[in-house]
């Protein structure tokens, strides 16, 4: 008889400043090591590229150049996939490559150094089973985008949860000794990483999370208290003129040098000193006390609570026992000032703030865990149609904020419209918002998707670019049937296929940014543009 091979199951947090992998052993879940520069074992392996010519460098390899002055390296691509879809290419140094390429190539160096440089016992060969991680707020885009680049990278995926959600397992996991059999509580999960914040409401009852409610802010984390420090930095040193002056390069050391001096913060410093000697010859050093910075993070600190507080106000029926905190973004000390005037003794800070997501994705990949995690869409999703003749436009909901998604390895859920269309070409605009306005408009947050055109009229099968011919009524007595059938998965992937049923052909798409059958040119994203210029 043939022996199955044993798969290493692994729970990845792909963190806009570190990726986290914990494995699934035997009820244990440890985190894997990696050996970095200096020697020592670090539990994470940096998402940076460094570029030189054609020559690139991912991980480890790359944090071992980004002193010489010869290489350029890019930080926090997470950041990348928020607003790219997989053909959007990215400027690196000249060099260019599309965001699927880059993300690939990083896992598939990070899935090598999981197999040849962790701690981790992998076999020759052996299959690495993946549950990964994405923020409660990401669109269907980066989700898609994300999982597509570990499969493409040699990763076997299992499913796909929200950071908040997996840290709720986590911290349900170490308490299930104590709190077998209570009462269903409330718990907050707030998750504040390197470039995302996420608040999830969760109910817990034994083994069972159910997720309530999500919100979050998509571009609001611990780089952000990095390039506050940097400005903060350069001023002191009578340099804030010469910013903009900066080469990719040095504008990637000054914020590395930031995040290092922030990351080792305690309660008790009072000073902050930022080598400015390694950004650039003859600058020097910048000594600043630590009061000023702290107070210029504290509105983005502030705006995280906002964002807490109106959850639990729109679920007032429900007293949270717990306000659990995580990620690195956390780590900095006015946030737990900050949480503790506001939610007083319910703050708890994890005892893994930047490893939580990975323990709890590789809980949730061992199915003897025994854990059931009910998640729901943290944004609602529909599609604009043309209405009263094309003189107005009318937004479909299809799945609407807080709808529970499927569990793993249940069916999609799935929405099916029919109809008969009055013109040549179906024109689809694709939207996720964060509210829906009394008038069934959506409002607030949207992410817009390019456009998806389908050929109504079969004499158009095989137009190559639809968006080149002119949209017009058909006559009387040329209807055809159509039908729309939406589907999402347990990982909140959304996918559409549009039938013409009375000529029998479809199509598929994974609905994002590049859904469109003639996608139009992207724009390039610069290095440069992911250094972000918000806190001058």
């Amino acid at each position: 008889m043939q022996m199955l091979a044993h798969r290493m199951k692994l729970g990845i947090d792909f963190g806009t400043t570190r990726i986290v992998a914990a494995a699934a052993d035997r009820g244990n879940y440890p985190l894997a090591g990696f050996e970095s520069p200096d020697g020592q074992t670090r539990e994470w392996f940096p998402p940076l590229v460094a570029i030189r010519g054609s020559e690139r460098r991912f991980g480890w390899n790359a944090c071992a150049v980004q002193g010489r002055r010869e290489w350029t390296v890019l930080r926090s691509v997470k950041r990348l996939l928020k607003r790219a879809g997989p053909t959007t290419p990215v400027d690196l140094a000249g060099c260019t490559m599309t965001v699927m390429e880059l993300a690939t190539e990083m896992l598939s160096a990070f899935r090598q150094q999981l197999r040849q440089a962790s701690t981790l016992s992998l076999d020759r060969g052996e299959p690495i089973e993946a549950m990964i991680g994405v923020p409660a707020n990401a669109h269907s885009n980066q989700r898609f985008l994300t999982a597509e680049a570990f499969r493409a990278a040699g990763f076997h995926v299992l499913g796909m949860l929200n950071e908040p959600s997996a840290a709720s397992v986590e911290f349900g996991h170490r308490e299930r000794a104590q709190r077998k059999g209570e009462p269903r509580r409330a718990l907050l999960v707030y998750d504040l990483g390197g470039g995302t914040f996420d608040a999830s409401l969760v109910e817990m009852e034994d083994d069972t999370h159910t997720v309530v409610a999500s919100a979050g802010l998509a571009d609001l984390g611990g780089d952000d208290f990095d390039e506050i420090l940097a400005n903060l930095a350069l001023e002191t040193a009578g340099r804030s003129g010469e910013r903009e002056s900066l080469s990719d390069a040095e504008s990637f050391r000054l914020l590395e040098e930031c995040r290092e001096r922030k990351e080792s913060l305690n309660p008790n410093t009072r000073r902050i000193v930022v080598d400015l000697e390694c950004v650039r010859e003859g600058w020097g050093e910048a000594s600043l006390a630590v009061a000023p910075y702290y107070e210029r993070c504290r509105p983005l600190v502030e705006r995280t609570v906002e964002v807490v507080e109106e959850l639990l106000a729109a679920h007032p029926g429900r007293s949270i026992e717990t306000l659990y905190v995580t990620g690195g973004g956390s780590e900095l000390p006015p946030v737990a000032r900050v949480l503790k005037e506001t939610f007083g003794r319910a703050v708890r800070r994890s005892a893994y703030m930047r490893s939580a997501t990975a323990i709890g994705l590789a809980i949730s990949a061992d199915a003897s865990s025994g854990y059931v995690l009910r998640d729901r869409f943290a944004r609602h999703f529909g599609v604009w149609r043309e209405a009263d003749h094309g003189r107005d436009v009318a937004f479909d909901l299809l799945f609407p904020r807080g709808l529970e998604l499927p569990r793993r390895g249940a069916p999609p859920l799935r929405v099916v419209r029919s109809y008969r269309p009055i013109h040549n070409i179906g024109h689809f605009r694709y939207v996720e918002a964060a509210r829906i306005g009394a008038d069934g408009q959506p409002s607030g947050d949207l992410t817009l998707w390019d456009d998806i055109q389908f050929p109504f009229d079969p004499a158009l099968r095989g137009s190559a670019d639809l968006t080149l011919i002119d949209v017009s009524r058909k006559g009387a007595g040329s209807g055809c049937e159509v039908e729309e059938e939406y589907s999402c998965d347990a990982s909140g992937i959304v996918k559409v296929t549009i039938w013409n049923r009375s000529a029998a052909y479809s199509r598929e798409y994974t609905l994002g940014r590049w859904s469109s059958a003639a996608p139009r040119a992207a724009e390039a994203i610069s290095v440069k543009h992911n250094w972000g210029r918000r806190h001058r």
